[in-house]
Protein backbone atom coordinates (compact mmCIF):
# COMPACT_ATOMS: atom_id res chain seq x y z
CA UNK A 1 0.00 0.00 0.00
CA UNK A 2 1.29 3.22 -0.25
CA UNK A 3 2.64 5.54 1.92
CA UNK A 4 0.05 8.56 1.15
CA UNK A 5 -3.22 9.11 0.02
CA UNK A 6 -3.03 10.37 -3.57
CA UNK A 7 -4.76 13.78 -3.97
CA UNK A 8 -3.13 16.47 -5.46
CA UNK A 9 -3.33 18.99 -3.42
CA UNK A 10 -4.97 22.23 -4.57
CA UNK A 11 -3.63 24.73 -1.66
CA UNK A 12 -1.65 28.26 -3.02
CA UNK A 13 1.15 29.50 -1.61
CA UNK A 14 1.35 30.93 1.51
CA UNK A 15 3.85 33.29 0.79
CA UNK A 16 3.40 35.91 -1.63
CA UNK A 17 7.62 36.86 -1.92
CA UNK A 18 10.06 34.09 -2.98
CA UNK A 19 9.02 30.69 -2.20
CA UNK A 20 10.43 29.18 1.00
CA UNK A 21 12.84 26.03 0.47
CA UNK A 22 11.58 22.86 1.72
CA UNK A 23 13.57 19.63 2.17
CA UNK A 24 12.26 16.32 1.95
CA UNK A 25 14.20 13.12 2.91
CA UNK A 26 13.04 9.81 1.98
CA UNK A 27 14.52 6.62 0.69
CA UNK A 28 11.37 5.45 -0.89
CA UNK A 29 11.42 6.83 -4.25
CA UNK A 30 7.95 7.23 -4.93
CA UNK A 31 7.66 9.13 -1.75
CA UNK A 32 9.81 11.97 -2.41
CA UNK A 33 8.36 12.06 -5.75
CA UNK A 34 4.99 12.43 -4.39
CA UNK A 35 5.71 14.93 -1.56
CA UNK A 36 7.66 17.08 -3.55
CA UNK A 37 5.42 17.55 -6.41
CA UNK A 38 2.59 17.92 -3.88
CA UNK A 39 4.89 20.41 -1.95
CA UNK A 40 6.21 22.46 -5.18
CA UNK A 41 2.12 22.86 -6.51
CA UNK A 42 1.63 24.62 -3.38
CA UNK A 43 4.36 27.01 -4.46
CA UNK A 44 7.75 25.83 -2.27
CA UNK A 45 11.09 25.62 -3.71
CA UNK A 46 11.78 22.33 -3.06
CA UNK A 47 15.00 19.87 -2.65
CA UNK A 48 14.79 15.83 -2.25
CA UNK A 49 17.42 13.99 -1.11
CA UNK A 50 17.22 9.93 -0.64
CA UNK A 51 19.09 9.35 2.44
CA UNK A 52 20.65 11.38 5.51
CA UNK A 53 24.68 11.50 3.88
CA UNK A 54 23.23 14.12 1.46
CA UNK A 55 21.45 16.15 3.81
CA UNK A 56 24.70 16.49 5.78
CA UNK A 57 26.64 17.34 2.89
CA UNK A 58 23.75 19.82 1.65
CA UNK A 59 23.77 21.53 4.58
CA UNK A 60 27.97 21.96 4.85
CA UNK A 61 27.60 23.46 0.80
CA UNK A 62 24.72 25.68 1.31
CA UNK A 63 22.10 27.59 3.52
CA UNK A 64 19.83 25.37 5.26
CA UNK A 65 16.41 25.47 4.72
CA UNK A 66 13.27 27.04 6.33
CA UNK A 67 11.44 23.11 6.66
CA UNK A 68 12.41 19.94 6.45
CA UNK A 69 10.44 16.73 5.85
CA UNK A 70 12.35 13.71 6.89
CA UNK A 71 11.66 9.64 7.37
CA UNK A 72 12.71 7.79 10.12
CA UNK A 73 14.18 4.43 9.00
CA UNK A 74 16.48 4.70 6.18
CA UNK A 75 19.68 3.34 5.28
CA UNK A 76 22.60 4.63 6.98
CA UNK A 77 21.97 7.16 9.89
CA UNK A 78 18.12 7.07 10.59
CA UNK A 79 15.57 10.44 10.70
CA UNK A 80 15.69 10.95 14.06
CA UNK A 81 19.58 10.91 14.19
CA UNK A 82 19.66 13.47 11.60
CA UNK A 83 17.02 15.16 13.55
CA UNK A 84 19.23 15.07 16.52
CA UNK A 85 22.21 17.07 14.46
CA UNK A 86 20.08 19.43 12.44
CA UNK A 87 18.92 20.67 15.39
CA UNK A 88 22.51 20.89 17.09
CA UNK A 89 22.72 23.30 14.26
CA UNK A 90 19.87 24.69 13.30
CA UNK A 91 17.61 24.71 16.56
CA UNK A 92 14.83 27.27 15.26
CA UNK A 93 14.70 25.01 11.80
CA UNK A 94 11.36 22.94 11.90
CA UNK A 95 11.44 19.79 11.43
CA UNK A 96 8.42 17.44 10.31
CA UNK A 97 9.31 13.46 10.85
CA UNK A 98 7.42 10.95 8.46
CA UNK A 99 7.00 7.29 9.29
CA UNK A 100 4.73 4.11 8.86
CA UNK A 101 5.69 3.20 12.41
CA UNK A 102 4.28 5.06 14.76
CA UNK A 103 4.11 3.96 18.32
CA UNK A 104 5.17 5.76 21.48
CA UNK A 105 9.04 5.58 20.82
CA UNK A 106 9.36 7.17 17.66
CA UNK A 107 7.25 9.64 18.36
CA UNK A 108 8.44 10.57 21.57
CA UNK A 109 11.94 10.48 20.61
CA UNK A 110 10.75 12.57 17.58
CA UNK A 111 9.43 15.16 19.69
CA UNK A 112 12.41 14.78 22.62
CA UNK A 113 14.35 15.70 19.56
CA UNK A 114 12.66 18.83 18.83
CA UNK A 115 10.61 17.42 16.03
CA UNK A 116 7.69 20.36 15.04
CA UNK A 117 4.91 17.64 14.44
CA UNK A 118 5.21 14.02 13.42
CA UNK A 119 3.04 12.41 10.41
CA UNK A 120 2.32 9.45 10.07
CA UNK A 121 2.40 7.52 7.11
CA UNK A 122 -0.23 6.80 4.98
CA UNK A 123 -0.84 10.50 4.90
CA UNK A 124 -2.62 12.70 2.40
CA UNK A 125 -0.98 15.05 0.51
CA UNK A 126 -3.60 18.06 1.44
CA UNK A 127 -2.44 17.24 5.50
CA UNK A 128 0.69 17.38 4.61
CA UNK A 129 0.79 20.72 2.80
CA UNK A 130 -1.24 22.38 5.42
CA UNK A 131 0.98 21.59 7.96
CA UNK A 132 3.78 22.96 5.90
CA UNK A 133 2.33 26.45 5.73
CA UNK A 134 1.50 26.17 9.73
CA UNK A 135 5.09 25.32 10.44
CA UNK A 136 6.43 28.21 8.27
CA UNK A 137 4.35 30.55 9.51
CA UNK A 138 5.84 32.93 12.01
CA UNK A 139 5.34 32.51 15.05
CA UNK A 140 7.40 29.47 16.14
CA UNK A 141 7.60 28.79 19.85
CA UNK A 142 11.36 27.20 21.28
CA UNK A 143 12.58 23.96 20.71
CA UNK A 144 12.25 21.13 23.63
CA UNK A 145 15.11 19.79 25.76
CA UNK A 146 16.35 16.29 25.30
CA UNK A 147 14.92 14.18 27.76
CA UNK A 148 17.31 11.50 29.44
CA UNK A 149 17.16 8.35 27.94
CA UNK A 150 14.29 5.70 29.75
CA UNK A 151 15.49 2.24 30.28
CA UNK A 152 13.38 -0.35 30.87
CA UNK A 153 11.48 -3.15 28.80
CA UNK A 154 10.04 -2.20 25.31
CA UNK A 155 6.64 -0.26 24.98
CA UNK A 156 3.63 -2.86 25.74
CA UNK A 157 1.31 -0.43 23.95
CA UNK A 158 0.18 -1.72 20.28
CA UNK A 159 -1.75 -0.15 17.53
CA UNK A 160 -2.23 0.89 13.79
CA UNK A 161 -5.27 2.43 13.86
CA UNK A 162 -6.11 5.65 13.53
CA UNK A 163 -7.26 6.34 17.60
CA UNK A 164 -3.94 4.31 18.58
CA UNK A 165 -1.57 6.43 16.56
CA UNK A 166 -3.21 9.76 17.57
CA UNK A 167 -2.42 8.89 20.72
CA UNK A 168 0.74 7.61 20.42
CA UNK A 169 1.59 11.20 18.81
CA UNK A 170 0.19 12.65 22.04
CA UNK A 171 1.81 10.73 24.28
CA UNK A 172 4.68 11.93 22.61
CA UNK A 173 4.08 15.59 23.00
CA UNK A 174 2.77 15.51 26.89
CA UNK A 175 5.97 13.71 27.95
CA UNK A 176 7.92 16.55 27.91
CA UNK A 177 5.19 19.19 29.28
CA UNK A 178 4.74 19.21 33.14
CA UNK A 179 0.99 19.11 32.69
CA UNK A 180 -1.64 16.35 34.29
CA UNK A 181 -2.99 14.25 32.61
CA UNK A 182 -6.14 12.44 33.02
CA UNK A 183 -6.89 8.73 30.88
CA UNK A 184 -10.48 7.51 30.30
CA UNK A 185 -11.17 4.17 29.18
CA UNK A 186 -13.01 0.96 30.52
CA UNK A 187 -11.57 -1.20 32.44
CA UNK A 188 -8.79 -3.42 30.92
CA UNK A 189 -7.27 -0.77 28.17
CA UNK A 190 -4.11 -0.16 29.16
CA UNK A 191 -4.47 2.93 31.34
CA UNK A 192 -1.70 2.35 33.19
CA UNK A 193 0.51 1.45 30.18
CA UNK A 194 0.15 5.09 28.62
CA UNK A 195 0.94 6.36 32.42
CA UNK A 196 4.14 4.38 32.37
CA UNK A 197 5.09 5.35 28.38
CA UNK A 198 4.47 9.80 29.60
CA UNK A 199 6.47 8.91 32.97
CA UNK A 200 9.29 6.91 30.75
CA UNK A 201 9.59 9.13 27.79
CA UNK A 202 9.63 12.17 30.23
CA UNK A 203 12.46 14.16 31.91
CA UNK A 204 10.81 12.80 35.70
CA UNK A 205 11.86 8.79 33.62
CA UNK A 206 15.26 8.54 36.05
CA UNK A 207 13.03 9.48 38.87
CA UNK A 208 10.49 7.09 40.55
CA UNK A 209 7.15 5.66 38.76
CA UNK A 210 4.25 5.05 41.76
CA UNK A 211 1.28 3.38 40.67
CA UNK A 212 -1.53 3.12 43.87
CA UNK A 213 -5.03 1.91 42.64
CA UNK A 214 -7.25 4.07 44.80
CA UNK A 215 -10.32 1.53 44.33
CA UNK A 216 -8.35 -1.33 46.00
CA UNK A 217 -7.19 0.51 49.23
CA UNK A 218 -9.99 0.42 52.09
CA UNK A 219 -10.67 4.15 52.65
CA UNK A 220 -9.76 4.36 55.72
CA UNK A 221 -6.03 3.53 54.76
CA UNK A 222 -5.63 5.62 52.11
CA UNK A 223 -4.75 8.81 53.51
CA UNK A 224 -2.00 6.91 54.92
CA UNK A 225 -0.97 5.55 51.63
CA UNK A 226 -0.85 8.58 50.27
CA UNK A 227 0.81 10.63 52.77
CA UNK A 228 1.92 8.34 54.66
CA UNK A 229 2.10 8.10 58.82
CA UNK A 230 3.71 8.91 62.19
CA UNK A 231 4.76 6.17 64.76
CA UNK A 232 1.56 5.87 67.43
CA UNK A 233 -0.88 7.88 64.45
CA UNK A 234 -3.53 5.39 64.93
CA UNK A 235 -4.11 2.14 66.59
CA UNK A 236 -1.36 -0.57 64.78
CA UNK A 237 1.05 2.78 63.27
CA UNK A 238 4.06 0.75 65.52
CA UNK A 239 6.42 2.83 63.00
CA UNK A 240 6.70 6.01 60.54
CA UNK A 241 5.44 4.74 56.74
CA UNK A 242 6.48 6.78 53.85
CA UNK A 243 3.56 7.48 51.72
CA UNK A 244 2.98 7.16 47.85
CA UNK A 245 3.69 11.11 47.28
CA UNK A 246 6.96 10.91 48.89
CA UNK A 247 7.76 7.37 46.90
CA UNK A 248 7.59 9.64 43.78
CA UNK A 249 9.18 12.56 44.44
CA UNK A 250 10.67 14.02 41.91
CA UNK A 251 8.99 11.15 39.11
CA UNK A 252 5.23 10.51 38.48
CA UNK A 253 2.67 9.14 40.69
CA UNK A 254 -0.46 7.40 38.97
CA UNK A 255 -3.44 7.47 40.91
CA UNK A 256 -6.02 4.55 39.33
CA UNK A 257 -9.71 4.49 39.66
CA UNK A 258 -8.97 8.12 40.91
CA UNK A 259 -13.63 8.15 40.67
CA UNK A 260 -13.60 5.68 43.58
CA UNK A 261 -11.79 8.76 45.63
CA UNK A 262 -13.65 9.69 48.95
CA UNK A 263 -14.90 13.25 48.81
CA UNK A 264 -12.77 14.20 52.34
CA UNK A 265 -9.74 12.60 50.65
CA UNK A 266 -10.53 14.56 47.35
CA UNK A 267 -10.01 18.16 49.67
CA UNK A 268 -6.86 16.99 50.62
CA UNK A 269 -5.42 15.70 47.23
CA UNK A 270 -6.36 18.91 45.83
CA UNK A 271 -4.47 21.31 48.39
CA UNK A 272 -1.41 18.66 47.48
CA UNK A 273 -1.49 19.53 43.89
CA UNK A 274 -1.85 22.71 44.27
CA UNK A 275 0.57 23.61 46.94
CA UNK A 276 2.85 20.28 46.52
CA UNK A 277 3.24 20.26 50.34
CA UNK A 278 1.47 18.23 52.98
CA UNK A 279 1.39 16.57 56.39
CA UNK A 280 1.86 12.73 57.04
CA UNK A 281 -1.24 11.29 59.20
CA UNK A 282 -0.25 11.74 62.82
CA UNK A 283 2.62 14.51 61.80
CA UNK A 284 3.43 18.15 62.50
CA UNK A 285 6.55 18.21 59.73
CA UNK A 286 5.89 19.87 56.38
CA UNK A 287 6.55 17.66 53.83
CA UNK A 288 7.18 19.23 50.36
CA UNK A 289 7.50 17.50 47.18
CA UNK A 290 7.84 17.73 43.37
CA UNK A 291 5.65 14.89 41.53
CA UNK A 292 3.69 14.70 38.25
CA UNK A 293 0.21 13.78 38.98
CA UNK A 294 -1.45 11.08 36.27
CA UNK A 295 -5.08 9.88 36.93
CA UNK A 296 -7.58 7.48 35.62
CA UNK A 297 -10.89 6.35 35.65
CA UNK A 298 -13.11 4.19 34.21
CA UNK A 299 -16.20 6.41 35.36
CA UNK A 300 -17.67 9.59 34.16
CA UNK A 301 -16.43 12.01 35.84
CA UNK A 302 -18.44 15.03 34.69
CA UNK A 303 -21.44 12.61 35.79
CA UNK A 304 -20.01 12.30 39.42
CA UNK A 305 -19.40 15.82 39.36
CA UNK A 306 -23.00 16.83 38.18
CA UNK A 307 -24.16 13.89 41.45
CA UNK A 308 -21.95 15.93 43.91
CA UNK A 309 -19.72 12.74 44.33
CA UNK A 310 -16.09 14.32 42.73
CA UNK A 311 -14.93 17.72 43.31
CA UNK A 312 -15.33 20.16 40.34
CA UNK A 313 -12.38 21.82 41.15
CA UNK A 314 -10.18 18.84 41.47
CA UNK A 315 -11.69 17.45 38.12
CA UNK A 316 -10.02 20.76 37.03
CA UNK A 317 -7.08 20.54 38.37
CA UNK A 318 -6.65 16.59 37.11
CA UNK A 319 -7.55 17.31 33.86
CA UNK A 320 -5.14 19.46 32.47
CA UNK A 321 -5.40 16.67 29.52
CA UNK A 322 -7.52 14.42 28.77
CA UNK A 323 -6.45 11.24 26.98
CA UNK A 324 -9.32 8.58 25.96
CA UNK A 325 -7.89 4.70 25.10
CA UNK A 326 -10.85 3.26 22.89
CA UNK A 327 -12.27 -0.37 24.08
CA UNK A 328 -10.58 -2.89 22.07
CA UNK A 329 -13.85 -3.45 19.56
CA UNK A 330 -13.29 -0.14 18.83
CA UNK A 331 -9.86 -1.04 17.24
CA UNK A 332 -10.46 -4.55 15.88
CA UNK A 333 -8.04 -4.16 13.38
CA UNK A 334 -5.13 -4.48 16.30
CA UNK A 335 -6.77 -7.64 17.73
CA UNK A 336 -4.45 -9.96 15.59
CA UNK A 337 -0.94 -7.98 16.15
CA UNK A 338 -1.62 -7.93 19.58
CA UNK A 339 -2.89 -11.45 20.48
CA UNK A 340 0.54 -12.76 18.24
CA UNK A 341 2.63 -10.23 20.73
CA UNK A 342 1.04 -11.62 23.74
CA UNK A 343 1.63 -15.33 22.56
CA UNK A 344 5.12 -14.67 21.72
CA UNK A 345 5.64 -13.14 25.35
CA UNK A 346 4.33 -16.22 27.15
CA UNK A 347 6.28 -18.66 24.98
CA UNK A 348 9.22 -16.72 26.17
CA UNK A 349 8.08 -16.80 29.90
CA UNK A 350 7.09 -20.83 29.01
CA UNK A 351 10.81 -20.87 27.10
CA UNK A 352 8.65 -23.01 24.83
CA UNK A 353 8.17 -22.24 20.38
CA UNK A 354 5.67 -19.65 19.99
CA UNK A 355 2.16 -20.85 18.52
CA UNK A 356 0.28 -18.78 15.47
CA UNK A 357 -3.15 -18.41 15.42
CA UNK A 358 -5.03 -19.96 12.07
CA UNK A 359 -6.79 -17.06 10.04
CA UNK A 360 -10.05 -18.50 11.44
CA UNK A 361 -9.24 -18.18 14.85
CA UNK A 362 -8.18 -14.80 14.48
CA UNK A 363 -12.02 -14.05 12.84
CA UNK A 364 -13.36 -15.67 15.80
CA UNK A 365 -11.33 -13.28 17.81
CA UNK A 366 -12.31 -10.26 15.78
CA UNK A 367 -15.62 -11.23 15.96
CA UNK A 368 -15.82 -11.02 19.84
CA UNK A 369 -17.37 -8.24 22.00
CA UNK A 370 -14.04 -8.18 24.66
CA UNK A 371 -16.28 -6.37 27.58
CA UNK A 372 -12.66 -7.16 29.35
CA UNK A 373 -10.69 -5.30 26.17
CA UNK A 374 -6.89 -5.71 26.30
CA UNK A 375 -6.14 -7.49 29.78
CA UNK A 376 -9.40 -10.17 28.13
CA UNK A 377 -7.38 -10.80 25.33
CA UNK A 378 -3.64 -11.02 27.21
CA UNK A 379 -5.39 -13.54 29.72
CA UNK A 380 -6.97 -15.71 26.79
CA UNK A 381 -3.35 -15.88 24.93
CA UNK A 382 -1.65 -16.90 28.12
CA UNK A 383 -3.97 -19.57 28.50
CA UNK A 384 -3.94 -20.76 24.66
CA UNK A 385 -0.10 -20.78 24.84
CA UNK A 386 -0.12 -23.23 28.07
CA UNK A 387 -3.54 -25.13 26.97
CA UNK A 388 -3.88 -25.31 23.46
CA UNK A 389 -1.94 -28.75 22.13
CA UNK A 390 -1.16 -27.86 18.13
CA UNK A 391 1.36 -25.05 16.85
CA UNK A 392 -1.90 -23.76 15.01
CA UNK A 393 -4.54 -22.55 17.09
CA UNK A 394 -7.92 -23.25 16.16
CA UNK A 395 -11.42 -21.78 16.67
CA UNK A 396 -11.77 -25.06 18.66
CA UNK A 397 -8.87 -24.12 21.06
CA UNK A 398 -10.43 -20.91 21.54
CA UNK A 399 -13.54 -22.68 22.77
CA UNK A 400 -11.74 -24.89 25.10
CA UNK A 401 -10.16 -22.42 26.48
CA UNK A 402 -13.20 -19.51 26.92
CA UNK A 403 -16.33 -20.46 25.91
CA UNK A 404 -17.04 -16.50 25.92
CA UNK A 405 -15.45 -16.40 22.91
CA UNK A 406 -16.95 -19.00 21.05
CA UNK A 407 -19.82 -16.49 20.55
CA UNK A 408 -20.36 -13.38 18.97
CA UNK A 409 -21.48 -10.50 19.50
CA UNK A 410 -25.09 -10.13 18.60
CA UNK A 411 -25.80 -13.60 20.57
CA UNK A 412 -24.68 -11.72 23.30
CA UNK A 413 -27.61 -9.16 22.93
CA UNK A 414 -24.85 -6.23 21.73
CA UNK A 415 -26.48 -6.43 17.92
CA UNK A 416 -25.31 -2.63 17.59
CA UNK A 417 -21.90 -2.84 19.06
CA UNK A 418 -20.46 -3.39 15.41
CA UNK A 419 -22.34 -0.03 14.98
CA UNK A 420 -20.68 1.84 17.39
CA UNK A 421 -17.38 0.49 16.07
CA UNK A 422 -17.91 1.43 12.77
CA UNK A 423 -19.05 5.24 13.90
CA UNK A 424 -15.97 5.12 16.01
CA UNK A 425 -13.81 4.35 13.25
CA UNK A 426 -15.38 6.69 10.80
CA UNK A 427 -14.60 9.53 13.39
CA UNK A 428 -11.49 8.92 14.01
CA UNK A 429 -10.63 8.78 10.33
CA UNK A 430 -12.36 11.80 9.50
CA UNK A 431 -10.24 13.26 12.65
CA UNK A 432 -6.80 12.25 10.87
CA UNK A 433 -7.87 13.93 7.56
CA UNK A 434 -8.82 10.56 5.53
CA UNK A 435 -10.80 10.77 2.81
CA UNK A 436 -12.95 8.09 0.54
CA UNK A 437 -13.90 6.64 3.68
CA UNK A 438 -16.88 5.13 2.03
CA UNK A 439 -14.89 2.93 -0.43
CA UNK A 440 -12.60 1.90 2.28
CA UNK A 441 -15.23 1.14 4.99
CA UNK A 442 -17.15 -1.35 1.83
CA UNK A 443 -14.20 -3.15 1.37
CA UNK A 444 -13.50 -3.95 4.94
CA UNK A 445 -16.98 -4.68 5.31
CA UNK A 446 -17.33 -7.15 2.59
CA UNK A 447 -13.94 -8.66 3.81
CA UNK A 448 -14.93 -8.94 7.52
CA UNK A 449 -18.52 -10.60 6.16
CA UNK A 450 -16.49 -12.79 4.07
CA UNK A 451 -14.06 -13.98 6.72
CA UNK A 452 -16.54 -15.20 9.44
CA UNK A 453 -19.19 -16.66 6.86
CA UNK A 454 -15.61 -18.61 5.95
CA UNK A 455 -14.40 -19.42 9.58
CA UNK A 456 -18.23 -20.53 9.78
CA UNK A 457 -18.35 -23.11 6.69
CA UNK A 458 -14.42 -24.32 7.83
CA UNK A 459 -13.59 -22.37 4.68
CA UNK A 460 -16.34 -23.97 2.14
CA UNK A 461 -16.74 -21.15 -0.36
CA UNK A 462 -20.06 -22.10 -2.06
CA UNK A 463 -21.39 -22.90 2.06
CA UNK A 464 -20.07 -19.38 3.01
CA UNK A 465 -21.39 -17.59 -0.25
CA UNK A 466 -25.06 -19.45 0.45
CA UNK A 467 -24.82 -18.53 3.66
CA UNK A 468 -24.25 -14.87 2.90
CA UNK A 469 -26.85 -14.54 0.09
CA UNK A 470 -24.28 -14.15 -2.59
CA UNK A 471 -23.56 -16.20 -5.62
CA UNK A 472 -20.31 -18.36 -5.52
CA UNK A 473 -18.53 -15.75 -8.22
CA UNK A 474 -19.57 -12.90 -6.20
CA UNK A 475 -17.26 -14.34 -3.14
CA UNK A 476 -14.55 -15.42 -4.60
CA UNK A 477 -14.03 -12.23 -6.64
CA UNK A 478 -14.16 -10.40 -3.57
CA UNK A 479 -11.91 -12.82 -1.37
CA UNK A 480 -9.19 -12.15 -4.91
CA UNK A 481 -5.96 -14.13 -5.47
CA UNK A 482 -4.35 -15.70 -3.13
CA UNK A 483 -6.88 -16.88 -0.59
CA UNK A 484 -6.58 -20.39 0.48
CA UNK A 485 -10.18 -21.62 0.64
CA UNK A 486 -11.94 -25.15 0.43
CA UNK A 487 -14.44 -25.24 -3.01
CA UNK A 488 -16.34 -27.79 -1.83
Amino acid sequence: MPPWTLRMPKTPDPAAMAPAQVWVVDDDRSVRFVLATALREAGYDVTAFEDAAAVRAALDARAAPELLFTDVRMPGEDGLALLDAIKARHPQLPVIVMSAYTDVASTAGAFRGGAHEFLSKPFDLDAAVALAAQALAPAGGASRAPAPEAAGAADALVGDTPAMQALFRAIGRLAQAPLGVLITGETGTGKELVARALHRESPRARRPFVALNTAAIPSELLESELFGHEAGAFTGAAKRHTGRFEQADGGTLFLDEIGDMPLPLQTRLLRVLAEGEFFRVGGRELIRVDVRVIAATHQDLDALVAEGRFRADLLHRLDVVRLRLPPLRERREDIPKLAERFLRAAAEKFDAPAKRFAPSALSRLQAHAWPGNVRELENLCWRLAALAPGDAIRVADLEAASLAVAAPPAARGDEHDWEAALAAWARARLDAGSTDLHAEARERFDRALLDAALAHTGGHRTDAANRLGVGRNTLTRKLGPGRRTRRG
